[in-house]
């Protein structure tokens, strides 16, 4: 071969050489810049939901536990099926009620529980532990005042179609001799005395207790310069249910409560506690808190797999639960109606009603 035709060769095998080179580096920059466009395309290509072994969800005990268990067994599958739209496949959903308030806000601070339905005050004292992510909303009711004597003149009280993001608690006198003094003098126009509400045997709930402690507690001290530890006569009871059986059994005279807690008690009033007159007729209210920021959906700041994509993804299941025929009737159980995204700086006013329960103690 000549020394001409050899360099022809050498020639065309490098400049093929070189187009094949520029044609690989154009199909990597092709595949690179469409990856880029759609990247959501290429991370779904062979992605799954993340897994999560068991998800703990927390109730407090403001209802008979075994009633709450009951009532909240759909939400096991509503939370499955919910949370897998949103990229989360939950082996099992396991749902408790705690021993007291306390023991809930235990669960979420410890990494026990994972999700707790607790009240503000409950997650004011646990927010070291647990993070508030959702606030409950409910219907308001017919009556809202602050005098005591409007709720009996205007009972029985009836829900609204206001949805409503507080609530307040009441103190409800019973049957027994004592009550129904109390209840007299009252819807007289009459004020009460610390002598008159210390002559009264008083049913509470746990010290973590908006409705059961706290804000009766303000209450107190507002009306008489004192607290609940200077009553004379004083029961915590482990549930409201419980009671509303002492009260109808004139165990107790008087008992404090959520406002709607004698609609939630009319029919066992008369079926299971065996009393002859309605809810309505034997009992009265004589006194009436302010208004209590509604319970939490908090979540627990020490679960292994909470974090923020998976917080959201719990705030966007309930809330969509909430708006479905079953969801609704699952969240009944605690006269919530819906769900909005709360924040810590909403329970401001529940930290001031510790701080000032504390100062009482």
């Amino acid at each position: 071969m000549g020394e001409q035709k050899l360099k022809k060769l050498l020639y065309a095998i490098v400049f093929g050489m070189f187009i094949s080179l520029l044609a690989a580096c154009g199909s990597s920059d092709d595949a690179e810049s469409n990856k880029a466009k759609n990247p959501d395309n290429n991370s779904k290509e062979g992605s799954s939901n993340q897994a999560i072994d068991r998800l703990s969800i927390g109730f407090v005990p403001s209802r008979e536990p075994d009633e709450i268990i009951t009532a909240t067994e759909p939400l096991k599958n509503l939370l499955k099926e919910e949370l897998a739209t949103l990229g989360y496949d939950i082996n099992e959903v396991e749902i408790t009620v705690g021993t007291n308030y306390e023991a809930v806000g235990e669960g979420l601070s410890a990494g026990t529980i994972d999700v707790g339905l607790i009240p503000g005050g409950t997650y004011v004292l646990y927010d070291d532990g647990a993070e508030v992510i959702l606030t409950s909303t409910r219907a308001g009711l017919s009556i809202d005042s602050e005098d005591a004597k409007d709720w009996n003149d205007n009972k029985p009280t009836e829900a609204s179609e206001e949805q409503v993001t507080y609530y307040r608690a009441l103190m409800i006198a019973g049957p027994s001799e004592k009550g129904q003094a109390l209840a007299e003098k009252v819807n007289n126009g009459e004020e009460l005395t610390f002598e008159d509400v210390n002559s009264a045997s008083w049913a509470v709930m746990s010290s973590s207790s908006p409705a059961g402690y706290i804000y009766p507690a303000i209450w107190l001290k507002d009306n008489f310069s004192k607290t609940i530890t200077d009553l004379e006569k004083v029961v915590q009871i482990d549930s409201y249910g419980s009671a509303f059986a002492r009260l109808a059994a004139e165990q107790i005279d008087v008992m404090v409560t959520y406002a709607d807690a004698r609609r939630d008690n009319a029919d066992a009033w008369e079926a299971d506690f065996e009393r002859e007159a309605s809810i309505w007729d034997e009992t009265n209210v004589i006194g009436v808190t302010p208004g209590i920021y509604n319970d939490t959906i908090s979540v627990s700041k020490n679960s292994e797999f909470m974090d923020e994509d998976f917080k959201k993804a719990i705030q966007t299941a309930f809330i969509n639960i909430a708006e479905t025929d079953a969801g609704k009737e699952v969240i009944s159980i605690y006269n919530h109606e819906g769900y909005q995204e709360a924040t810590s700086s909403d329970y401001d006013n529940e930290r001031k009603a510790q701080e000032i329960v504390q100062s009482l103690n």
